[in-house]
Protein backbone atom coordinates (compact mmCIF):
# COMPACT_ATOMS: atom_id res chain seq x y z
CA UNK A 1 0.00 0.00 0.00
CA UNK A 2 1.25 3.41 -0.79
CA UNK A 3 1.41 5.42 2.55
CA UNK A 4 2.91 8.50 0.98
CA UNK A 5 1.29 11.31 2.12
CA UNK A 6 -1.11 13.16 -0.52
CA UNK A 7 0.98 16.69 -1.74
CA UNK A 8 -0.99 19.59 -0.40
CA UNK A 9 -3.18 21.28 -2.95
CA UNK A 10 -1.19 24.53 -4.32
CA UNK A 11 -3.01 27.63 -3.19
CA UNK A 12 -5.41 29.37 -5.38
CA UNK A 13 -5.98 25.89 -7.03
CA UNK A 14 -9.55 25.82 -9.16
CA UNK A 15 -10.19 30.00 -7.96
CA UNK A 16 -9.61 32.05 -11.17
CA UNK A 17 -10.49 35.24 -9.30
CA UNK A 18 -10.24 36.30 -5.85
CA UNK A 19 -13.25 36.43 -3.97
CA UNK A 20 -13.14 39.68 -2.72
CA UNK A 21 -12.94 40.93 -6.86
CA UNK A 22 -15.76 37.99 -7.48
CA UNK A 23 -18.19 39.93 -5.09
CA UNK A 24 -18.34 43.54 -6.99
CA UNK A 25 -21.07 43.68 -8.80
CA UNK A 26 -21.25 45.54 -12.27
CA UNK A 27 -22.36 48.84 -12.20
CA UNK A 28 -25.60 48.57 -13.69
CA UNK A 29 -25.72 52.03 -14.79
CA UNK A 30 -22.73 51.08 -17.17
CA UNK A 31 -24.29 47.82 -18.03
CA UNK A 32 -27.67 49.57 -18.81
CA UNK A 33 -26.17 52.47 -20.79
CA UNK A 34 -23.67 49.44 -22.79
CA UNK A 35 -26.52 47.71 -23.71
CA UNK A 36 -28.66 49.65 -24.86
CA UNK A 37 -25.76 51.62 -27.30
CA UNK A 38 -25.31 47.76 -28.34
CA UNK A 39 -28.95 47.59 -29.50
CA UNK A 40 -28.67 51.00 -31.16
CA UNK A 41 -25.53 49.81 -33.26
CA UNK A 42 -27.54 46.49 -34.03
CA UNK A 43 -30.08 48.69 -35.70
CA UNK A 44 -32.80 48.85 -32.81
CA UNK A 45 -33.96 52.50 -31.94
CA UNK A 46 -33.33 52.54 -28.82
CA UNK A 47 -33.84 55.94 -26.27
CA UNK A 48 -31.54 55.17 -23.23
CA UNK A 49 -32.51 57.07 -19.97
CA UNK A 50 -30.08 55.30 -18.29
CA UNK A 51 -26.24 56.84 -18.67
CA UNK A 52 -25.90 59.83 -16.18
CA UNK A 53 -24.19 62.32 -18.20
CA UNK A 54 -24.79 65.70 -20.05
CA UNK A 55 -25.96 65.07 -23.51
CA UNK A 56 -24.13 68.50 -24.05
CA UNK A 57 -20.46 69.06 -25.95
CA UNK A 58 -17.91 69.70 -22.82
CA UNK A 59 -17.33 73.70 -23.46
CA UNK A 60 -15.22 74.93 -26.84
CA UNK A 61 -12.51 77.24 -24.39
CA UNK A 62 -11.95 73.75 -22.46
CA UNK A 63 -11.29 71.59 -25.61
CA UNK A 64 -8.87 74.24 -26.86
CA UNK A 65 -6.93 74.79 -23.41
CA UNK A 66 -6.35 70.64 -24.24
CA UNK A 67 -5.42 71.00 -27.36
CA UNK A 68 -2.32 73.67 -25.99
CA UNK A 69 -1.71 71.22 -23.47
CA UNK A 70 -0.90 68.57 -26.30
CA UNK A 71 1.71 70.61 -27.91
CA UNK A 72 2.91 71.84 -24.86
CA UNK A 73 6.56 69.66 -23.61
CA UNK A 74 6.09 69.99 -20.22
CA UNK A 75 3.05 68.08 -20.32
CA UNK A 76 4.26 65.01 -22.21
CA UNK A 77 6.27 64.08 -18.49
CA UNK A 78 5.13 62.51 -15.14
CA UNK A 79 3.87 64.97 -12.59
CA UNK A 80 2.86 64.99 -9.10
CA UNK A 81 0.75 62.07 -8.56
CA UNK A 82 -1.12 64.43 -6.87
CA UNK A 83 -2.10 66.87 -9.04
CA UNK A 84 -0.73 69.85 -10.95
CA UNK A 85 -0.03 72.36 -8.55
CA UNK A 86 -1.86 75.14 -10.76
CA UNK A 87 -4.93 72.69 -10.45
CA UNK A 88 -5.23 71.93 -6.86
CA UNK A 89 -4.68 75.66 -6.07
CA UNK A 90 -7.35 76.46 -9.00
CA UNK A 91 -10.07 73.39 -7.24
CA UNK A 92 -9.37 75.37 -3.57
CA UNK A 93 -10.11 78.66 -4.93
CA UNK A 94 -13.55 77.27 -6.78
CA UNK A 95 -14.33 75.61 -3.83
CA UNK A 96 -14.13 79.05 -1.95
CA UNK A 97 -16.32 80.26 -4.66
CA UNK A 98 -18.83 77.94 -5.36
CA UNK A 99 -19.58 76.18 -1.70
CA UNK A 100 -17.88 78.81 0.43
CA UNK A 101 -15.70 76.33 1.99
CA UNK A 102 -12.05 77.93 2.83
CA UNK A 103 -9.73 75.37 1.79
CA UNK A 104 -5.88 75.31 0.22
CA UNK A 105 -4.37 73.58 -2.18
CA UNK A 106 -2.64 70.83 0.49
CA UNK A 107 -5.89 70.14 1.40
CA UNK A 108 -6.92 69.02 -2.40
CA UNK A 109 -5.57 65.08 -4.22
CA UNK A 110 -6.85 65.33 -8.14
CA UNK A 111 -8.30 61.78 -8.94
CA UNK A 112 -8.84 60.06 -12.23
CA UNK A 113 -12.71 60.72 -12.04
CA UNK A 114 -15.21 60.91 -8.93
CA UNK A 115 -15.05 57.39 -8.59
CA UNK A 116 -11.37 57.25 -7.75
CA UNK A 117 -11.96 59.75 -5.64
CA UNK A 118 -14.39 58.33 -3.55
CA UNK A 119 -12.74 54.86 -3.64
CA UNK A 120 -9.38 56.79 -2.14
CA UNK A 121 -11.55 58.48 0.60
CA UNK A 122 -13.04 55.00 1.89
CA UNK A 123 -9.83 52.87 1.51
CA UNK A 124 -8.08 56.11 3.40
CA UNK A 125 -10.26 56.39 6.47
CA UNK A 126 -11.51 52.43 6.50
CA UNK A 127 -10.33 49.52 8.26
CA UNK A 128 -12.03 45.94 8.38
CA UNK A 129 -15.35 45.70 9.88
CA UNK A 130 -15.88 49.91 9.98
CA UNK A 131 -19.86 50.29 9.31
CA UNK A 132 -20.61 53.03 6.86
CA UNK A 133 -24.23 54.64 6.59
CA UNK A 134 -25.59 55.02 3.71
CA UNK A 135 -28.63 56.79 2.56
CA UNK A 136 -30.83 54.60 0.12
CA UNK A 137 -31.49 55.39 -2.83
CA UNK A 138 -27.56 55.22 -3.21
CA UNK A 139 -25.40 55.55 -6.37
CA UNK A 140 -24.23 51.85 -7.30
CA UNK A 141 -20.75 52.76 -6.62
CA UNK A 142 -20.51 53.57 -2.42
CA UNK A 143 -21.30 50.21 -1.66
CA UNK A 144 -18.91 48.40 -3.71
CA UNK A 145 -16.26 50.76 -3.01
CA UNK A 146 -16.99 50.64 0.91
CA UNK A 147 -16.73 46.74 0.39
CA UNK A 148 -13.24 47.32 -1.26
CA UNK A 149 -12.13 48.78 1.66
CA UNK A 150 -12.91 46.29 4.10
CA UNK A 151 -15.66 48.44 5.51
CA UNK A 152 -19.45 47.42 6.03
CA UNK A 153 -22.37 49.33 4.17
CA UNK A 154 -25.26 50.19 6.12
CA UNK A 155 -28.14 51.55 4.10
CA UNK A 156 -30.68 53.46 5.42
CA UNK A 157 -34.07 53.73 3.06
CA UNK A 158 -36.20 56.59 2.76
CA UNK A 159 -38.70 56.73 -0.03
CA UNK A 160 -40.82 58.87 -2.06
CA UNK A 161 -43.49 59.82 1.90
CA UNK A 162 -39.93 62.14 2.65
CA UNK A 163 -39.12 62.98 -0.84
CA UNK A 164 -36.04 60.26 -0.28
CA UNK A 165 -34.83 62.43 2.52
CA UNK A 166 -33.11 60.82 5.31
CA UNK A 167 -33.91 61.66 8.50
CA UNK A 168 -31.44 62.30 11.88
CA UNK A 169 -33.46 59.92 13.54
CA UNK A 170 -33.43 57.16 11.06
CA UNK A 171 -29.66 57.75 10.73
CA UNK A 172 -29.29 57.62 14.85
CA UNK A 173 -31.38 54.29 14.64
CA UNK A 174 -28.69 52.71 12.17
CA UNK A 175 -25.76 53.91 14.12
CA UNK A 176 -23.97 51.17 16.42
CA UNK A 177 -20.59 51.50 18.05
CA UNK A 178 -18.81 50.10 15.23
CA UNK A 179 -20.24 53.15 12.63
CA UNK A 180 -16.76 54.96 11.74
CA UNK A 181 -18.75 57.10 8.52
CA UNK A 182 -21.60 58.89 6.89
CA UNK A 183 -22.16 59.29 3.33
CA UNK A 184 -23.82 62.02 2.64
CA UNK A 185 -25.09 63.09 -1.07
CA UNK A 186 -27.26 66.39 -1.99
CA UNK A 187 -28.46 66.63 -5.14
CA UNK A 188 -28.63 63.30 -4.45
CA UNK A 189 -28.68 60.32 -8.03
CA UNK A 190 -30.36 58.38 -8.29
CA UNK A 191 -33.73 60.73 -6.61
CA UNK A 192 -32.77 64.21 -7.42
CA UNK A 193 -33.48 64.87 -3.43
CA UNK A 194 -31.99 68.22 -2.19
CA UNK A 195 -31.86 68.39 1.05
CA UNK A 196 -32.54 72.02 2.97
CA UNK A 197 -29.75 73.93 4.89
CA UNK A 198 -31.73 73.48 8.37
CA UNK A 199 -31.47 69.27 7.45
CA UNK A 200 -27.76 69.64 6.47
CA UNK A 201 -26.89 71.45 9.21
CA UNK A 202 -28.99 69.08 11.44
CA UNK A 203 -27.49 66.14 10.33
CA UNK A 204 -23.96 67.65 10.07
CA UNK A 205 -24.03 68.40 13.68
CA UNK A 206 -25.29 64.90 14.47
CA UNK A 207 -22.39 63.23 12.85
CA UNK A 208 -20.13 65.52 14.69
CA UNK A 209 -21.41 64.99 18.13
CA UNK A 210 -21.20 61.58 17.50
CA UNK A 211 -17.23 62.14 16.36
CA UNK A 212 -18.44 60.27 12.83
CA UNK A 213 -16.60 61.03 9.58
CA UNK A 214 -18.58 62.47 6.82
CA UNK A 215 -18.05 61.73 3.03
CA UNK A 216 -20.17 64.52 0.90
CA UNK A 217 -20.37 63.85 -2.39
CA UNK A 218 -21.05 67.96 -4.33
CA UNK A 219 -20.39 66.28 -7.50
CA UNK A 220 -24.21 67.76 -8.46
CA UNK A 221 -23.57 71.16 -6.59
CA UNK A 222 -24.33 73.43 -9.19
CA UNK A 223 -27.57 71.34 -10.69
CA UNK A 224 -30.78 72.58 -8.08
CA UNK A 225 -33.92 74.10 -9.38
CA UNK A 226 -36.80 76.04 -8.24
CA UNK A 227 -36.44 77.19 -5.23
CA UNK A 228 -33.73 74.18 -3.60
CA UNK A 229 -30.81 75.31 -2.64
CA UNK A 230 -27.19 73.19 -2.53
CA UNK A 231 -25.39 73.41 0.90
CA UNK A 232 -21.84 72.64 1.80
CA UNK A 233 -21.90 70.58 5.33
CA UNK A 234 -18.64 71.11 6.54
CA UNK A 235 -19.47 75.25 5.87
CA UNK A 236 -22.55 75.33 7.82
CA UNK A 237 -21.26 72.81 10.37
CA UNK A 238 -17.75 73.81 10.99
CA UNK A 239 -16.88 71.44 13.80
CA UNK A 240 -16.60 68.67 11.09
CA UNK A 241 -14.34 70.43 9.06
CA UNK A 242 -11.39 67.83 10.41
CA UNK A 243 -13.64 64.67 10.18
CA UNK A 244 -15.15 65.44 6.24
CA UNK A 245 -13.64 64.61 2.72
CA UNK A 246 -15.53 66.56 -0.13
CA UNK A 247 -15.63 64.64 -3.45
CA UNK A 248 -16.40 66.69 -6.42
CA UNK A 249 -15.02 66.68 -10.66
CA UNK A 250 -15.80 68.51 -13.76
CA UNK A 251 -18.14 65.52 -14.97
CA UNK A 252 -21.34 66.98 -14.73
CA UNK A 253 -20.81 71.33 -14.47
CA UNK A 254 -18.92 71.15 -17.46
CA UNK A 255 -20.42 68.25 -19.49
CA UNK A 256 -16.88 66.48 -19.00
CA UNK A 257 -17.53 62.78 -17.80
CA UNK A 258 -15.59 61.38 -20.53
CA UNK A 259 -12.45 63.48 -19.04
CA UNK A 260 -11.86 62.05 -15.89
CA UNK A 261 -11.17 64.61 -13.76
CA UNK A 262 -12.27 64.54 -10.35
CA UNK A 263 -10.83 65.34 -6.86
CA UNK A 264 -11.25 64.83 -2.72
CA UNK A 265 -11.17 67.55 -0.62
CA UNK A 266 -9.78 67.02 3.32
CA UNK A 267 -8.07 67.20 6.19
CA UNK A 268 -4.12 66.66 5.13
CA UNK A 269 -3.14 63.81 6.77
CA UNK A 270 -6.18 61.99 4.90
CA UNK A 271 -4.95 63.78 1.74
CA UNK A 272 -1.43 63.31 2.05
CA UNK A 273 -2.66 59.22 3.08
CA UNK A 274 -5.06 58.85 -0.11
CA UNK A 275 -1.89 60.50 -2.63
CA UNK A 276 0.47 57.88 -1.43
CA UNK A 277 -2.51 55.33 -2.56
CA UNK A 278 -2.73 56.78 -6.03
CA UNK A 279 1.21 56.81 -6.12
CA UNK A 280 1.16 53.01 -6.38
CA UNK A 281 -2.42 52.47 -8.36
CA UNK A 282 -2.77 55.25 -11.33
CA UNK A 283 0.44 58.14 -10.52
CA UNK A 284 -0.98 61.51 -11.95
CA UNK A 285 -4.05 62.02 -13.76
CA UNK A 286 -3.33 62.70 -17.74
CA UNK A 287 -2.14 65.69 -17.85
CA UNK A 288 -3.67 67.16 -20.75
CA UNK A 289 -7.34 66.45 -19.16
CA UNK A 290 -5.48 68.29 -16.03
CA UNK A 291 -5.45 71.12 -18.31
CA UNK A 292 -8.91 71.01 -19.38
CA UNK A 293 -10.05 70.94 -15.63
CA UNK A 294 -7.68 73.95 -14.99
CA UNK A 295 -9.47 75.40 -17.42
CA UNK A 296 -12.89 74.56 -16.39
CA UNK A 297 -12.86 75.68 -12.47
CA UNK A 298 -10.96 79.31 -13.42
CA UNK A 299 -13.83 80.07 -15.82
CA UNK A 300 -17.13 81.12 -15.32
CA UNK A 301 -20.59 78.91 -14.47
CA UNK A 302 -22.49 80.27 -18.25
CA UNK A 303 -21.99 76.82 -19.56
CA UNK A 304 -23.72 74.88 -16.61
CA UNK A 305 -26.49 78.12 -15.88
CA UNK A 306 -27.53 76.90 -20.39
CA UNK A 307 -27.66 73.22 -19.20
CA UNK A 308 -29.70 74.13 -15.57
CA UNK A 309 -31.85 75.99 -17.97
CA UNK A 310 -32.71 72.74 -20.13
CA UNK A 311 -32.70 70.28 -17.78
CA UNK A 312 -35.06 72.26 -15.57
CA UNK A 313 -37.59 72.31 -18.78
CA UNK A 314 -36.62 68.62 -18.83
CA UNK A 315 -37.24 67.81 -15.44
CA UNK A 316 -40.80 69.61 -15.34
CA UNK A 317 -41.67 67.41 -18.27
CA UNK A 318 -40.56 63.96 -17.62
CA UNK A 319 -42.18 64.31 -14.23
CA UNK A 320 -45.99 65.65 -15.70
CA UNK A 321 -45.27 62.35 -18.09
CA UNK A 322 -44.75 59.91 -15.66
CA UNK A 323 -47.63 60.86 -13.33
CA UNK A 324 -49.57 60.28 -15.75
CA UNK A 325 -49.03 56.73 -16.27
CA UNK A 326 -51.59 54.50 -13.68
CA UNK A 327 -49.50 53.07 -11.30
CA UNK A 328 -46.34 55.17 -11.63
CA UNK A 329 -45.81 58.08 -8.70
CA UNK A 330 -42.83 60.23 -9.63
CA UNK A 331 -41.88 62.87 -6.77
CA UNK A 332 -39.69 65.80 -8.37
CA UNK A 333 -36.28 66.27 -8.31
CA UNK A 334 -34.79 69.15 -7.08
CA UNK A 335 -31.48 68.70 -8.39
CA UNK A 336 -29.41 66.55 -10.80
CA UNK A 337 -31.04 65.19 -13.74
CA UNK A 338 -32.58 61.96 -12.58
CA UNK A 339 -36.40 61.28 -12.07
CA UNK A 340 -36.82 58.12 -9.87
CA UNK A 341 -40.56 56.68 -9.90
CA UNK A 342 -42.54 54.10 -8.10
CA UNK A 343 -43.60 51.48 -10.33
CA UNK A 344 -44.28 49.10 -7.32
CA UNK A 345 -48.07 49.34 -7.80
CA UNK A 346 -47.65 47.99 -11.49
CA UNK A 347 -45.47 44.83 -10.05
CA UNK A 348 -47.71 41.63 -10.42
CA UNK A 349 -50.00 43.14 -13.35
CA UNK A 350 -50.10 41.65 -16.34
CA UNK A 351 -48.18 43.29 -19.33
CA UNK A 352 -47.84 41.46 -22.95
CA UNK A 353 -48.58 38.40 -21.55
CA UNK A 354 -46.22 38.79 -18.51
CA UNK A 355 -46.51 39.97 -14.80
CA UNK A 356 -43.01 40.94 -13.93
CA UNK A 357 -42.65 40.73 -10.03
CA UNK A 358 -39.54 43.12 -9.54
CA UNK A 359 -38.55 46.63 -11.12
CA UNK A 360 -36.19 44.47 -12.59
CA UNK A 361 -38.13 42.08 -14.47
CA UNK A 362 -39.82 45.10 -15.80
CA UNK A 363 -37.10 47.00 -17.00
CA UNK A 364 -36.27 43.67 -18.65
CA UNK A 365 -39.82 44.08 -20.24
CA UNK A 366 -39.95 47.76 -21.21
CA UNK A 367 -36.36 47.35 -23.21
CA UNK A 368 -37.65 44.54 -24.94
CA UNK A 369 -41.64 45.74 -25.22
CA UNK A 370 -40.90 49.28 -25.82
CA UNK A 371 -36.90 49.51 -26.88
CA UNK A 372 -36.49 52.28 -23.87
CA UNK A 373 -33.42 51.65 -21.37
CA UNK A 374 -34.00 52.70 -17.54
CA UNK A 375 -32.22 51.16 -14.95
CA UNK A 376 -33.80 49.17 -12.29
CA UNK A 377 -34.48 50.40 -8.43
CA UNK A 378 -32.39 46.84 -7.53
CA UNK A 379 -29.01 48.68 -8.51
CA UNK A 380 -29.69 51.84 -5.93
CA UNK A 381 -30.35 49.23 -3.18
CA UNK A 382 -34.58 50.20 -3.18
CA UNK A 383 -36.51 47.52 -5.31
CA UNK A 384 -39.62 48.90 -7.12
CA UNK A 385 -38.40 51.75 -8.70
CA UNK A 386 -37.12 52.91 -11.48
CA UNK A 387 -34.10 55.71 -12.58
CA UNK A 388 -34.28 57.51 -15.44
CA UNK A 389 -31.74 60.43 -16.75
CA UNK A 390 -33.04 63.23 -17.86
CA UNK A 391 -30.01 64.40 -19.40
CA UNK A 392 -30.92 63.71 -23.05
CA UNK A 393 -32.62 65.91 -25.74
CA UNK A 394 -36.14 67.05 -25.37
CA UNK A 395 -37.54 64.95 -28.57
CA UNK A 396 -35.96 61.45 -27.56
CA UNK A 397 -37.14 62.54 -23.83
CA UNK A 398 -40.44 63.48 -24.84
CA UNK A 399 -40.42 60.17 -27.17
CA UNK A 400 -39.47 57.62 -24.89
CA UNK A 401 -41.99 58.85 -21.99
CA UNK A 402 -44.77 58.23 -24.91
CA UNK A 403 -43.48 54.68 -25.45
CA UNK A 404 -43.77 54.18 -21.87
CA UNK A 405 -47.06 55.78 -21.79
CA UNK A 406 -48.12 53.17 -23.99
CA UNK A 407 -46.98 50.40 -22.91
CA UNK A 408 -47.27 50.69 -19.21
CA UNK A 409 -50.87 51.97 -20.13
CA UNK A 410 -51.57 48.66 -21.14
CA UNK A 411 -51.15 46.73 -17.88
CA UNK A 412 -54.22 44.63 -16.32
CA UNK A 413 -54.64 43.28 -13.07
Amino acid sequence: MNTAATPPTPPGTGRRVSARIAAISESATLSVDARAKALRAAGRPVIGFGAGEPDFPTPGYITEAAAEACRDPRYHRYTPAGGLPELRAAIAGKTRRDSGYEVDASQVLVTNGGKQAIHEAFAALLDPGDEVIVPAPYWTTYPESIRLAGGVPVPVVADETSGYRVSVEQLEAARTENTRMLVFVSPSNPTGAVHSRAEVEAIGRWAAGHGLWVMADEIYEHLVYGDAEFTSMPVVVPELRDRCVVVNGVAKTYAMTGWRVGWVVGPRDVIRAAANLQSHATSNVSNVAQVAALAAVSGDLEAVAAMREAFDRRRRTIVRMLNEIDGVECPEPEGAFYAYPSVKALLGRELRGKRPKTSAELAELILDEAEVAVVPGEAFGTPGYLRLSYALGDEDLAEGVSRLQSLLGEARA
